[in-house]
């Protein structure tokens, strides 16, 4: 009904500019709970090639090993299944890209070209990241030092040597990522399932107004959970136990209020998965004991399990779906190579000597949205301005030797994973001179030189990128976000029809129904928020956005009540 006497009302029209925030951009935010798996399986993957080479007096070779050894930036939160496959792809996209960016170096004399092909790869790496999900750091690394590679020094018959170098610091990057797995082989699923239910122990402590978006944040960190699942292969005791948990925590979605015991009980849960320790147990009630026991039948008849979002596209049909002509993520590639080339080429007829830096921060700030952009363009120079100070003031010890400069980098490495979780400017205040310091271990610069080509660069990679932004228009951000509320109102009346017409059975398809429409409204939380923040196009339907979600959630807490209620604490 909601739906139908919104359709109507005419929505106040947006105006064509958004405000752009600054205090919200600067904030600073809790650190991600995993940064140091990253942090660390990087430093080590850096560390044994950068002091291998310093060794044998060739630091000049640093940006080819680095190039397989940041591929230990990725894939932290996936199981150790998904993680080899993921990581796999990772370094072969990193060698690849960097193929191309040496081959152009060794054959293309035009310095406008080059930075015209870096920005058709930058494009590249944008889109197919997004598509593929693949999570952070996302395409950053692989346009860093593909960009950068454009414009090294390059002989043909020199290429074969250095992706094989690159190569075998994306084997040893793989190696570290997947060496707990011997001793917490189910360490990555127990974080997912783990944050879920601090999620649900959030909503149990909610009151109004945060009930609402405390729901919101248990649903998707549910439904994250479920996806971490469905990833990992094979049965056993550690995965059931984890599916009970994960049932039981999906029972706050029908909290009616506050109920402190179960939100302690949820906590407790969450540390004793964190802590490594024997899987806790729990008491679930009848109708979670055997939906517990529908997600094991399931899996066994199938071969996987119902999760994460019923009947959905998977794998490689799923990232052709994003692909596909009219996708939301092609206006966002054209931004990313218009801003990207312009930047470069406004630095070189600046007579800038290091044109990728600029192609390099274009790069780096297209998000989502155009808000999203002025954002992270905000955090970029701030961050880039702090790092050229810390820098400068580090310099006396940078002078002092190769060594000193190893292991600076390495210190900044870690430090950037450390902060950048945070907020991208604390991040970016390690990243800046650790880019300057690759750059010197090609071969030393005047100081002054590298300060001031990375300010100018800076300054003209932010500028140009976001004016591309503003002016190269995402309008199918809308679209997505009508395509979204049309699959919520059809999961919602079919969860409906199912909850009326509950029999025999009714528990396992009540089970589908609730996974769709909870993959729903994630998506159409999504995809409003990444409408929202896009200029330049016509009015959003915010209040049936709002009717949507709203009924949405209480069709979701039904349909939680009648196949999980609440276990009583005993």
């Amino acid at each position: 009904m909601g739906k139908h006497t919104t359709r109507g009302t005419t929505a106040r029209p947006r105006p064509p500019a958004l405000p752009l925030p600054i205090r919200s951009t600067v904030r600073l935010r809790r650190p991600v709970d995993i940064w140091h798996k990253a942090a660390f399986s990087a430093a080590g993957a850096l560390a044994v090639p950068d002091l291998t080479l310093l060794a044998l007096g060739r630091l000049d070779l640093v940006l080819y090993t680095s190039a397989g050894a940041m591929c230990a930036l990725y894939a932290h939160g996936r199981p150790y299944a998904a993680r080899a496959r993921a990581l796999a792809l990772v370094v072969l996209g990193m060698v690849a890209s960097l193929g191309v960016a040496l081959l152009c170096a060794a054959s293309v004399s035009s310095p406008a070209l080059l930075v015209a092909l870096a920005a058709l790869l930058a494009a590249a790496h944008k889109v197919l990241c997004d598509a593929t999900r693949i999570g952070p750091p996302g395409n950053l690394i692989l346009t860093f030092i593909s960009s950068s590679a454009f414009f090294v020094p390059q002989r043909l018959a020199d290429v074969p040597f250095h992706l094989a170098l690159a190569l075998g610091g994306g084997a040893l990057a793989w190696l570290i990522c997947m060496a707990p797995r011997p001793f917490r082989p189910h360490g990555p699923e127990r974080v997912a399932v783990a944050r879920g239910l601090e999620a649900s122990a959030a909503l149990w402590r909610a009151r109004e107004p945060a009930v609402f978006p405390a729901r919101r944040a248990a649903a998707g960190a549910v439904g994250s959970a479920w996806h971490t699942l469905f990833l990992v292969p094979g049965d056993g005791p550690e995965r059931a136990g984890l599916e009970r948990l994960l049932v039981h925590a999906e029972s706050a979605l029908a909290a009616g209020a506050p109920h402190a015991a179960e939100a302690d009980r949820c906590a407790a849960l969450a540390r004793a998965l964190r802590r490594g320790r024997a899987l806790p147990t729990v008491v679930l009630t009848p109708r979670e004991s055997e939906e517990a026991a529908g997600v094991a039948a399931e899996r066994h008849a199938r071969g996987q399990p119902r999760r994460p979002a019923p009947d959905g596209p998977r794998g490689i049909r799923a990232v052709r779906d994003r692909l596909r002509p009219g996708s939301p993520l092609l206006p966002v590639g054209a931004r990313v190579a218009a801003g990207c080339a312009l930047a470069g080429w406004v630095s070189l007829a600046a007579g800038v000597g290091h044109p990728y830096w600029a192609v390099v921060t274009a790069a780096s700030l297209y998000q989502a949205n155009t808000t999203l952009s002025w954002q992270r363009a905000v955090q970029r120079v701030l961050g880039n301005v702090l790092g050229l100070v810390l820098f400068l003031a580090l310099l006396p010890l940078i002078r002092t030797g190769h060594l000193a400069m190893v292991l600076l980098a390495l210190a900044f490495q870690i430090g950037a994973e450390a902060l950048i979780t945070r907020n991208y400017w604390l991040g970016s205040v390690c990243v800046t001179p650790m880019a300057l310091l690759l750059t010197e271990f090609g071969g030393g610069l005047p100081a002054h030189t590298l300060v001031h080509d990375r300010m100018v660069d800076t300054l003209v990679g932010a500028a140009v990128g976001l004016a591309c932004c503003v002016l190269v228009t995402n309008r199918r951000a809308a679209d997505r976000t009508d395509r979204a509320l049309a699959a919520v109102e059809a999961a919602r009346q079919a969860a409906l029809r199912l909850a009326d017409g509950a029999g025999a059975g009714w528990t396992e398809e009540a089970g589908r129904a609730r996974d769709r429409l909870a993959h729903c409204l994630v998506e159409l939380r999504d995809a409003f928020e990444v409408a929202s923040g896009e200029w330049w196009q016509r009015a959003l339907p915010v209040e049936r956005v709002a009717a949507a979600e709203s009924e949405g959630h209480r069709t979701l807490a039904l349909l939680v009540r009648r196949t999980a209620p609440v276990a009583p604490v005993p």
